[in-house]
Order: C-alpha cells, then sequence, then structure tokens
C-alpha cells in the first residue's frame, strides 16, 4: 500500500507569526503537512520584541532565539532562510524566491510582516540612518554606538523610547524628536505622556515633542545632523526611524491578492485566494491592521484550525493592550482613553510617587485604563474590560486595584486576585499565554518557573509576568512547587556542579569537547555558558587547557574598563596599596597623555579614566616602563589587597599588615576566579582596612592573625565570617591559598564568595580545609602550581606583540564571535 503523500505547507515568513502559525498547526495535527518556511533573515526564528534589550546589552541574541535549529529538525521543517519569496504563481501553486529555488504548494501561509516607514525627507538614505526592526538593525546600532558621539531618534513611541533607551545605555548622547505633543499619543494621555517625558529627561536623554523633521544633515558623505521644520539642528552621528510601521503587502499584491492597507483576511486568516492565509501584522481584518502580539496570537489560532480542516468560531478582532517597560519605567495602557461626554473618568495622582492611574467608564464597563508607576492591576482592568464585565458595584474602589475592589481579600491574601482571574486572561503578552494554559501546563507536570518556561513559554521573554506566573504555581501546587535545579544555562540541561564534576572525571579539555559530550542544544553555546566553560577548564587543567580569550567578557579581553561613553579606564596594580614617587609620575604623565582624569578608588589604587580604545597598548606599555602591571580591575580574579599602616607606622599596630598585605597580593595576583575577590589585611581590631567585608580578610591582634571569609561590601552588604585563627604570617598565607582554592575549585562561575558560602554552609568550608591534617598544604599546592601559569602580566604579552590577534578584536564588544552574531555584524 502507497501512503498517501502528506500535502505541502508553505509559510513566507519565519517571524514570530509565521512560526507560531506553524506551532499552533504542529499542535493540532502534527502530520497534517509537510512543512517548508522561507525567511529573509539569514538566522532562526527569534523574538523581536526582546530586540530592545539586545540593544542595551541585557540580553543576547541567543537569548531571545524563540525555534532554534533543533525545532525545525525535530518537526521535520526545512527552513530556508536569507532567501526571501519574490514572486508567487497562484495558478501553478509554486513561489520562487531571490535565488531562483521553486518550492510548489497546496496551502500557503503568508507571515511577511511589516516594513518601517521612512520619512521622506532629503537625507533619509544617507548612511547613518537606520530603522529598528530586526537583528541587523540593531547591529547596525551597536557599531554605531561603540564609536560614541550623538544619535537622534526620530519617533517618540514605544519603539523609538526603547531605541533611545539602549543607546542612551551603550554611552551615546541621545535626543528623541516626537512630531505629536505627547510621547506614545495612541497608547497614553497627556498626564502620563508628561510623566514618561519627564522622568527620561532626568534620565539624560533631550525630549522634543511637537517638533517636525525636515532635513537630515549631511556631511562627507554619511549622516551629520537632523534639522526640524522651526530651523532648529540637533547634531547627530546616528539617526534612528521609529516613526511607524505599514503592512508588508507588496508579494500579496503582485499575486493579485485583495489587498487594501493589508492583506485581506476573514475570520478564518483565508484570504481573496482560499489556498492561502495569512496572519501577522500583514494583514488588514475586518479594516483593521494589528501591531502588537496578543491579537497576532488570536490569528494564528484561527489560521490553525482552518489549515487542519477544523475551522473554529475564527478571530473576531481584538482589544489590545499596552506594556512599557524601559529601567524602572512602569507603563500599562488598555483600550479606549480618549474619553467623551458619555464617558466618565475616575483618577488617582500621587505627585510624591510619581504615580498616575486613570480608569475611563462607560455605561458601567471600563472601556480604557492609562497606569503610570504602578501597572500591578494592569491585567485586572484589561480582564474588566475585554469580558465588558459591569462594574457598578466596583465603581467605588475600582481605582484603588482588585485587592481593595474585591473587599480586602486579595490583600490578606495576594493569591486571592489570581485566583478571581478567568482562565482566558491573559498572563504572558509575549507569547500570548493565557491563565488557563499556564495552569494546564502546571498540573501536566510543569512543577517550576523553569518548567512553566521551557513548555508554555509564559515569562520566557521579556519577563515582566514572571511573579504572575510564580503566583499561578503557588495557587495550583501550594508547597509542592519546586524550585527546580538551576541549569548553567538554556544551551545545555546540566548544572554548574554536573559540569565542574564531569570536567574532571571524564577529563575535557577543551570546550567544544564539552558541548558534544554532554548534549549542549546549541553549536556554539552563548554568553553565559562560554565564559563559564572557559574558567572550569581553566581552574581543573592549569598548564593544559588553553585560555580563551574570546569566551571571555570585554573587560577582561581588552585587560581594561569599558566606560559609559566608550572610552576605558586603566587601573595599575599597586601592591598593598604603596606606591613611589616614579609610580605617581608615571601615572601622572600617562593620564596627561592619553586620559582626562584619575581616580582613587575604595580598593587603594588610581584610576586612569578617559583612554581612548586605540591608545591602551600605548598606556599599557608606558607604565609596564615604569614597573607597574595591571590590576586586574576588569577580571573574574584577585582585585585588590588593601591594607592599613600597621605596626610600622601606627601607634595602634599589632602587626606588619602592610608588609603582610604585599605578600598577599604577589602570591595571589593574576589568578582567575569564579567571580572578582577582595583581600584585606587590617593591623589591628580596629579594623581600618575593612577587612570584614572582604572575600578573605585577615585582622591582626596581640596573639597573630584572625582569618575571615565570605564578606561582601556592595548592595548587600554581608560581614565575614570568622574562619580561624593562627599565629604566623605563613600560616596566614597558606590559609589564604588554600581558602581562595577552595573556591576556585567549588563555586560556580559568577557567585561571589558570599552567596557559595551561604550555598555551602561555614561548616563545610572547616570541614574542607581542617578535617584532614593535610588539606590546607595540599590546596594551597594546587593553587600555588596554577599560578605558575597565571601570573603573567596581559599588558606586557600585549606590548610585546604577543596575542597578535585579538589586537584585531580591540573593536569587537561581543562576549564570544558565535556565528549567528558573526553573521549579523556581516
Amino acid at each position: 500500500m502507497v501512503a498517501t503523500p502528506l500535502q505541502r505547507l508553505v509559510v513566507i515568513g519565519n517571524g514570530m507569526a509565521g512560526c507560531r502559525a506553524v506551532e499552533e498547526i504542529l499542535a493540532r495535527d502534527p502530520a497534517a503537512y509537510q512543512i517548508t518556511i522561507f525567511g529573509a533573515e539569514p538566522r532562526v526564528n527569534y523574538n523581536r520584541i526582546m530586540l530592545s534589550p539586545v540593544l542595551a546589552g541585557e540580553k543576547t541574541f541567543e537569548d531571545i532565539v524563540i525555534n532554534d535549529a533543533a525545532w525545525y529538525a525535530d518537526n521535520g521543517i526545512t527552513l530556508v532562510a536569507g532567501d526571501p519569496v519574490v514572486a508567487i504563481d497562484r495558478a501553478a501553486r509554486t513561489v520562487t524566491a531571490a535565488s531562483g529555488r521553486v518550492e510548489p504548494y497546496d496551502r500557503l501561509l503568508l507571515a511577511t510582516g511589516s516594513d518601517p516607514f521612512i520619512i521622506p525627507v532629503p537625507g533619509a538614505s544617507l548612511p547613518g540612518v537606520v530603522t529598528f526592526r530586526d537583528l541587523d538593525d540593531v547591529d547596525k546600532m551597536l557599531r554605531a554606538a561603540d564609536a560614541g558621539g550623538q544619535a537622534v531618534v526620530i519617533g517618540g513611541g514605544l519603539l523609538g523610547l526603547e531605541a533611545a533607551h539602549g543607546l542612551s545605555l551603550r554611552g551615546m548622547g541621545v535626543t528623541v524628536i516626537h512630531l505629536m505633543p505627547t510621547l506614545m499619543e495612541r497608547q497614553l494621555d497627556e498626564a502620563a505622556g508628561y510623566l514618561l517625558k519627564t522622568e527620561l529627561e532626568r534620565r539624560g536623554q533631550t525630549i522634543l515633542t511637537g517638533a517636525d523633521t525636515a532635513e537630515i544633515l549631511e556631511r562627507n558623505g554619511r549622516v551629520a545632523g537632523v534639522r526640524l521644520k522651526d530651523g532648529r539642528e540637533i547634531a547627530a552621528d546616528l539617526v534612528v526611524m521609529a516613526v511607524g510601521i505599514r503592512p508588508a503587502t507588496a508579494l500579496a499584491k503582485s499575486a493579485g491578492l485583495a489587498v487594501e492597507r493589508g492583506i485581506v483576511v476573514d475570520d478564518h486568516m483565508v484570504t481573496s485566494d482560499p489556498a492561502i492565509l495569512a496572519v501577522g501584522e500583514c494583514v488588514q481584518h475586518r479594516g483593521a491592521c494589528y501591531g502588537l502580539v496578543a491579537p497576532l496570537w488570536e490569528m494564528c489560532r484561527a489560521a490553525a484550525d482552518m489549515a487542519v480542516g477544523r475551522p473554529g468560531a475564527g478571530f473576531a478582532g481584538s482589544v489590545t493592550s499596552t506594556k512599557l517597560k524601559v529601567s524602572g519605567i512602569d507603563l500599562f495602557s488598555a483600550g479606549d482613553f480618549s474619553g467623551g461626554a458619555d464617558c466618565e473618568d475616575i483618577v488617582v495622582r500621587d505627585a510624591a510617587r510619581g504615580l498616575y492611574k486613570r480608569v475611563v467608564v462607560q455605561a458601567g464597563r471600563v472601556v480604557g485604563a492609562v497606569l503610570y508607576s504602578d501597572t500591578s492591576d494592569g491585567a485586572w482592568y484589561f480582564d474588566l474590560l475585554k469580558r465588558g464585565a459591569d462594574i457598578a458595584d466596583l465603581r467605588d474602589k475600582l481605582i484603588f486595584g482588585q485587592a481593595h475592589a474585591m473587599g480586602g481579600g486579595a490583600a490578606a491574601d495576594p493569591l486571592a486576585a489570581m485566583a478571581a482571574l478567568p482562565d482566558d486572561a491573559e498572563i504572558c503578552g509575549c507569547n500570548g499565554v493565557s491563565k488557563g494554559t499556564v495552569v494546564a501546563t502546571i498540573t501536566g507536570g510543569a512543577c517550576s518557573l523553569d518548567a512553566v518556561r521551557s513548555q508554555c513559554k509564559a515569562s520566557a521573554s521579556c519577563g515582566s509576568c514572571t511573579g504572575l506566573v510564580e503566583q499561578l504555581l503557588a495557587l495550583t501546587l501550594g508547597d509542592e512547587v519546586q524550585a527546580g535545579p538551576k541549569t548553567m544555562c538554556k544551551c545545555t540541561t546540566f548544572t554548574h556542579a554536573d559540569v565542574r564534576r564531569l570536567i574532571v572525571e571524564r577529563e575535557f579539555k577543551l570546550i567544544p569537547q564539552v558541548m558534544q559530550e554532554l548534549n549542549w542544544s546549541t553549536p556554539d553555546g552563548c554568553a553565559s555558558c562560554r565564559p563559564a566553560l572557559n574558567y572550569y577548564l581553566l581552574c581543573a587543567w592549569p598548564g593544559t587547557y588553553q585560555d580563551d580569550q574570546q569566551s571571555r567578557f570585554v573587560n577582561e579581553r581588552l585587560h581594561a574598563n569599558i566606560q559609559k561613553d566608550g572610552t576605558y579606564s586603566v587601573v595599575p596594580r599597586m601592591w598593598g596599596g604603596m606606591t613611589n614617587p616614579g609610580e605617581l609620575r608615571a601615572i601622572a604623565d600617562a593620564t596627561e597623555k592619553y586620559g582626562r582624569m584619575v581616580k582613587v578608588t575604595g580598593g587603594q589604587r588610581l584610576d586612569i579614566f578617559g583612554v581612548k580604545k586605540e591608545d591602551l597598548p600605548k598606556i599599557w606599555a608606558d607604565l609596564n616602563a615604569a614597573g607597574m602591571v595591571s590590576g586586574h580591575a576588569y577580571g573574574k580574579s584577585l582585585r585588590t589587597v588593601k591594607t592599613c599602616v600597621g605596626s610600622e607606622w601606627c601607634r595602634f599596630g599589632t602587626q606588619d599588615s602592610t608588609g603582610l598585605g604585599i605578600r598577599i597580593e604577589q602570591m595571589t595576583w593574576g589568578s582567575w576566579m569564579p567571580h572578582k575577590f577582595k583581600i584585606a589585611v587590617s593591623g589591628c581590631p580596629r579594623n581600618c582596612a575593612e577587612a570584614t567585608i572582604k572575600d578573605f580578610g585577615v585582622v591582626c591582634v596581640d596573639s597573630g592573625y584572625e582569618l575571615h571569609v565570605g564578606g561582601n561590601g556592595g548592595i548587600h552588604v554581608r560581614a565575614t565570617d570568622l574562619l580561624c585563627k593562627v599565629t604566623t604570617e605563613a600560616e596566614a598565607m597558606q590559609v589564604c591559598a588554600a581558602f581562595v582554592q577552595l573556591y576556585r575549585e567549588e563555586a560556580w562561575y559568577l557567585e561571589r564568595t558570599a552567596p557559595w558560602i551561604e550555598r555551602v554552609g561555614l561548616a563545610h568550608i572547616k570541614a574542607s580545609l581542617f578535617d584532614a591534617p593535610d588539606a590546607v598544604e595540599r590546596l594551597a599546592a594546587r593553587f600555588a602550581y596554577s599560578q605558575k601559569f597565571s601570573q603573567d602580566d596581559p599588558w606586557a604579552r600585549r606590548v610585546g606583540g604577543e596575542d597578535a590577534e585579538l589586537h584585531q578584536h580591540l573593536g569587537e564588544f561581543r562576549p564570544f564571535p558565535t556565528p549567528a552574531l558573526l553573521e549579523a555584524a556581516e
């Protein structure tokens, strides 16, 4: 018997809508189609909503991938990436790609998305003028930000403000030009727009509302500024067009499909050709086009029902809501807030807190809401709006939120508000996941936040709904919620502890070997796992493993600290905080030649700021010539050994704290650690060197030395634990080396000593060091051996011509060059 061949489904568009529609089809009938997806971009499907965090440096491309290469392979999908479809032959039922590839179809799904609108002004096509729609646009902005200077963002809507925020974090001066008098006027009323404008200006951005662009200025063949119609000129090294989008309909129009503002579809997402469906931003449904994700997900569900031959109620249109989260600015908007004679506005303002809430009521029902600062009730208001709920009984309490309006029960029990939401209430806007779907995922066996994220994607994107998902976990499972083992990253199911153990047990010596043997789900890892693997291998196999510089973060690769304006700071080491006139003269000369200022640090060193990237080798050479080496102020390594003057000068000093500090620093400098590591030696219990908030601290007393561990003076201050007391300098140094090595061998990458000790317990630390009589000696010996391969000055290597290839990458500001990132940079 010959099997009936599967129908051929061709999808034009490898974006969020196209792939989501395919996911919905697979969920209904995984054997319905042989699927081919064409994508214009040369990469897998990713979350465009999360491009802003990538621009801001908060996420990498790998973090925002929705469907990786394995997903396509596992589902038998042919992905044709980087080869856009240029023609549709409806009579022959084929599509033709730019490469000339012809693909037949039985059913075609259009998900061509939208095109950015470019305002038709002189200079709009100049180099340096970019849009903000895809990863290539982000890469262009990142390259511009690396060079520093001024950016102008044209458009004060959601996308424009997120672009401005990201560029500002990257060190550029940013001016936002917006035609309308209110920022985000489609989502915010005048009051909320004013609060947003004020806050952005407080953060250093220049916001020009009511400003109309006349021309983009040119100098030396590229963008130089923007001139407004009122004559004002704003200098610019980069101009970002973020004034809106238009449905991408050219392909559909050339194929003869019905097109108005968008590709015209019915409630089942069928176009004027019954064999062709369409979803996403390219679509026009009942006269409306949508640019937010929630209605797109509804379209995808309707299209999937139709595609598998089980059409349901279809898509009847959507009420949308908007969330903006820019570094602590919380905004929520839904429905119609224009008000009118037959509407009632309920408003609360708190000037001291910068809080604003407005709910618009019409005929006893919520029709719109705007929330600024406190958006916790956004989901509740949105649910009331979508359901058209009668709020007459809640009217007087409505503005104070769900907890108060529900009679105080929700205030007493924070889960009551969540329990009151209906199953169709939206929890995750980024991925279109309802409360019912999350609960079904949990009852189906997802007992932890990570499990929910991996199975239904709620909270897997921007993370703003994480609290809601955690509430549903608590509501559904009670005390049975599992924290779950925290894996190294999304590339692997192994924990940090598993990976460290297996590297030693199975003698893995290379990063690709680890990834291959432990079944990494990505070809080259990510910005989280590669630096960790590099450290674990370096620690496990000193002298054997070759340090992979490209798996280090930018500061460690460049041996200097990048600053917000794109320049660098350079910190030479001062042993124990001591210096001399010759070193001071060298620092002064170097600052005058290459820097702009010098700052005394809390670690008793001098930090030279304002050094240009191209001047780094020169300043290293000058400081090396004066006998100074890198202070490793940029690395996951020993930073400083802070000392007081001790018994040599101070009348209270009990021991030579300065001398001991210098000797400890000379023993430990250059050592790579899981995280930064600070040491201090105080000459008496007055503790002037603040030894009791350091990773390792020595407090000198009359009888010898008290050794302390696990302190932290950062955001969450933690005082040290007393480890032991010793009587001699030699013992203090040996215990220090042993403790450092124990930390190096056991802690997880990016885990400071304080959380490490709190995780494993001080008793474990003491037992590991002191239960066996030779434990301290063995650990100290392993540390001394590893230091043979670590105590080489990276500045001197660079100046001497070593690491020559890395010199070529001084302008590359990514954790490592994955193929996806290299592809995006081309």
